[in-house]
């Protein structure tokens, strides 16, 4: 439908610079970042007539830039892996905190780690979001706010249900 063309554009003149603030927190790279967005914005203008059954086209752009960043995150995870690139401390211990976990109990292995990658691939994609860009990410709830639109209580729930989520698979996980 080419009746959402005009939406397109006028995301893209209003939006694209938050779009491009937020993937740049993520990416670490305006350069990454501004790929990442006009990526995005490329799909949208390209698949016009699909996004006619889009009901938030703004929150499709965000969750298309969002998904390209941790594509972009998941091919480094060889170098990840190697030390290169790695989840920061903190950001495991907020997470295995939230499991209930004594980090000083269960030695944060290899297997732990990828278990907890697999438990947020596996969460709704709205909890999935707000996981990844506050804890790995490193963003606050307003900007994640100032970049989706969608309110920091929101958001603040939306994590808290991500994490108790997060702590039942990890504690499946440990109960095998």
């Amino acid at each position: 439908m080419e009746d959402r063309l005009p939406e397109v554009e006028k995301a893209y003149r209003e939006r694209r610079k938050g779009f491009i603030a937020w993937a740049k927190k993520a990416t670490r790279s305006l350069a990454d970042a501004e790929d990442l967005v006009q990526d995005a914005f490329a799909k949208a203008f390209a698949n016009i007539e699909s996004l006619a059954g889009v009901d938030d086209l703004e929150a499709w752009l965000f969750a298309t830039v969002r998904n390209n960043a941790r594509d972009r995150w998941r091919r480094g995870e060889t170098k990840k892996r190697a030390g290169e690139i790695s989840v920061s401390d903190e950001a495991i211990a907020e997470i295995v905190a939230a499991t209930g976990l004594d980090p000083e109990e269960e030695a944060l292995s290899s297997e732990l780690l990828d278990a907890l990658y697999d438990a947020v691939d596996g969460l709704p994609a709205e909890q999935r979001m707000v996981i990844e860009a506050q804890v790995m990410d490193g963003l606050t709830f307003r900007e994640i706010a100032e970049a989706s639109g969608i309110s920091q209580n929101t958001l603040a729930a939306r994590k808290r249900y991500g994490l108790e989520k997060l702590a039942e698979a990890l504690q499946e996980w440990i109960d095998l």
